[in-house]
């Protein structure tokens, strides 16, 4: 994947509305006065300060702009995560070519060594693992040191081919900025770390082809084996001139040649964009198989298998996926509902989180999915931080036999061996506008499993239809209905002043069912300005005889929630002021008007950190 200008939070969907005029051509003459006093005003006090301060103008000044807040020390080093993966320092972005490889982990990723910002300089950063959660920090992998990748080692994808030999795949940026594709290879295959990489001499392997801008053609990924010839199939991501997203296909024998097939996987149906990091793989749909995940690269289509097509809309800065069916003769997909295609319908997240890739783990026989968690403050405190970005905690994929619609994402299962002093409360009820404080203490690394009951007499009170709620416009846990929201509030400080809110809104469809809204609420995460503050969420199926349930990982300055047993997911970044340290807090909150909520289990877990070093002996990035 490669940078990009635009706003990478959300669509317009996402963002909170803006209501206003324009202000009166007199008030406008006023405000030219003022702007010009003020800068009188700045350039004065600049005057002042260099004259007694020499040096001191550029840090001086940026503490004068609005939205800036006066971090301490002690406020932006609790923001670095206690459990999950990030370097030491510098900026990290799209997971690549993750994988098993003589009992390690192999983790890569985007790393610019020498700042906090995606730039030319991006190459990929190396860590390994025994339990994806532990990592060692190798030495940088691959570096922009050719003419084809002078711009940037971007994403890619690992393969481990029959014979036991690796490749990797990577997009590469040349000084004209041609998206091209490139190989590298272990230097030792013998070595468990895979500590050295060279690259192909006959790169650049793959060119954009006629008709595709020179800018829409990225991030390749080796989909599909067939024994019979020994072929390769490959898929690119691309757009076509009309802005519709395209997944090409080329065959190849030695990832060195390839052939690019006339027809295309998948062309989505509407025109959503750019398709990067794209992503293809079955699910088991039976239940006998439903806990097993596939490999891609040999499974045939058959009986009792969907498969998922999934990619990230450079437009838009979110992952979305689409279930449907794969026919291996036209090596086509088709997705089961047009309406739900990639890129307007199901997303693995509905908070941060981007430019994400599965691997088949054939240790442990599961898919597991990582993407990257940006930040949301700014660039500056990013600077004073000296790091930015996070992995979100690696999760498995599963197909859900219950609805048959969806998806279900849960954390890896090593997560629960992190667990340490657990507190366990039952049958709180919670009244109409209440809040009920959780006694846990300190509060800044948790894993959360909480259940909630809704009164059913409010429930079949309940007769009106609702169906104008959505979590973006809602004006987030503060704004009251019959049924919600209720939920949890962490990171909160005593006051609640501070808060990032989890919760559950119900309401009545047209149709008289209920309807579930799945909802985490970051307007009030934060004192500071500076930061992007959404209401992020989407409806869940809870079906009959479910009770409402949240799974929330608190990391400090990351909180990933997971709803109804992983049917959706949502990833916001926080950066509370007073709400750190012995100063977080958890409550269960109810703010319906009407309904008794019981909140029926909530079970709370400290979590070790994972204290991430350099590996023994080697020298980190």
């Amino acid at each position: 994947m490669a940078s990009s200008t635009k706003d990478v939070e959300a669509p317009p969907t996402l963002d909170a509305p803006l209501l206003g005029s324009a202000a009166p051509r007199s008030r406008l003459r006023v405000a030219a006065v003022s702007l010009s006093v003020m800068a009188f005003l700045l350039v004065a006090i600049a005057a002042a300060v260099l004259y007694y301060n020499p040096g001191g103008v550029a840090s001086n000044l940026m503490r004068l702009r609005e939205n800036d807040y006066p971090w301490t020390n002690d406020m932006l080093r609790w923001q670095r995560t206690g459990f999950h993966f990030q370097p030491e320092k510098n900026f990290q972005a799209d997971p690549n070519a993750a994988m098993f490889y003589k009992g390690w982990y192999h983790f890569f990723y985007q790393y610019n060594p020498t700042g906090v910002a995606w730039d030319y300089t991006i190459s990929w950063g190396h860590a390994v693992s025994k339990d994806l959660l532990h990592w060692n920090y190798l030495p940088m992998a691959l570096r922009p040191d050719h003419w084809y990748d002078r711009k940037g080692v971007w994403s890619g994808y690992s393969t481990l081919l029959p014979d036991g030999r690796i490749v990797v795949l990577y997009t590469g940026g040349t000084k004209e900025l041609v998206q091209v594709q490139n190989l590298a290879v272990p230097v030792n295959l013998s070595d468990p770390l895979l500590l050295e990489w060279k690259k192909s001499h006959v790169n650049p392997i793959l060119v954009p082809p006629p008709g595709i801008e020179d800018h829409d053609f990225r991030d390749p990924f080796p989909v599909w084996y067939n024994e019979s010839d020994s072929r390769w199939h490959v898929v690119i991501g691309s757009k076509d001139p009309e802005h519709y997203g395209i997944v090409l296909i080329y065959t190849t024998k030695d990832f060195v040649n390839f052939t690019l097939l006339p027809n295309i996987l998948h062309s989505t149906k509407q025109p959503v964009g750019m398709l990067e990091c794209v992503d293809l793989f079955p699910v088991a749909t039976t239940d006998s198989r439903a806990n097993q995940a596939l490999d891609m690269t040999t499974m045939r289509p058959g009986p009792g298998l969907k498969y998922v097509l999934k990619a990230s809309m450079d437009d838009e800065r979110h992952d979305y996926y689409a279930l449907g069916s794969f026919d291996l003769d036209s090596f086509t997909f088709t997705p089961d509902d047009e309406t739900i295609d990639v890129g307007i319908g199901l997303r693995y997240d509905w908070g941060k989180f981007y430019a994400s890739k599965t691997f088949y783990d054939q240790e442990k026989q599961r898919r597991v999915l990582w993407g990257y968690v940006g930040e949301v403050d700014s660039k500056r405190d990013d600077a004073l931080k000296g790091w930015a970005s996070l992995q979100n905690i690696p999760r498995t994929i599963l197909f859900d036999t219950k609805t048959k619609s969806n998806l279900i994402l849960w954390p890896v299962e090593e997560v629960e061996s992190l667990r340490t002093i657990n507190k366990n409360f039952n049958s709180i009820p919670l009244y109409p506008g209440s809040t009920y404080q959780l006694d846990v203490g300190e509060a800044t690394q948790l894993d959360i499993v909480a259940e909630f009951e809704v009164d059913e007499k409010a429930i079949e009170a309940t007769a009106e239809a609702d169906v104008t709620y959505n979590c973006s416009t809602s004006g987030g846990a503060a704004n009251r209905g019959v049924l919600g929201p209720f939920g949890l509030l962490v990171l909160a400080n005593q006051e609640l002043s501070e808060q990032t809110a989890t919760y559950f809104y119900v309401s009545r469809g047209i149709d008289g069912n209920l309807r579930t809204h799945f909802c985490q609420d970051e307007l009030r995460s934060s004192k500071a300005g500076a930061i992007t503050k959404r209401v992020v969420g989407s409806t869940v199926p809870v079906l009959h005889g479910e009770t409402w349930a949240l799974r929330i990982l608190v990391d400090h300055s990351i909180v990933e929630s997971f709803a109804q047993r992983g049917r959706a997911v949502a990833t916001s970044r926080v950066y509370p002021t007073e709400a750190i340290y012995s100063s977080a807090r958890v409550f269960l909150f109810n703010n319906a008007t009407d309904a008794i909520v019981t909140a029926k289990t909530v079970n709370v877990w400290h979590i070790n950190s994972t204290y991430n070093h350099v590996f023994p002996g080697l020298v980190a990035p």
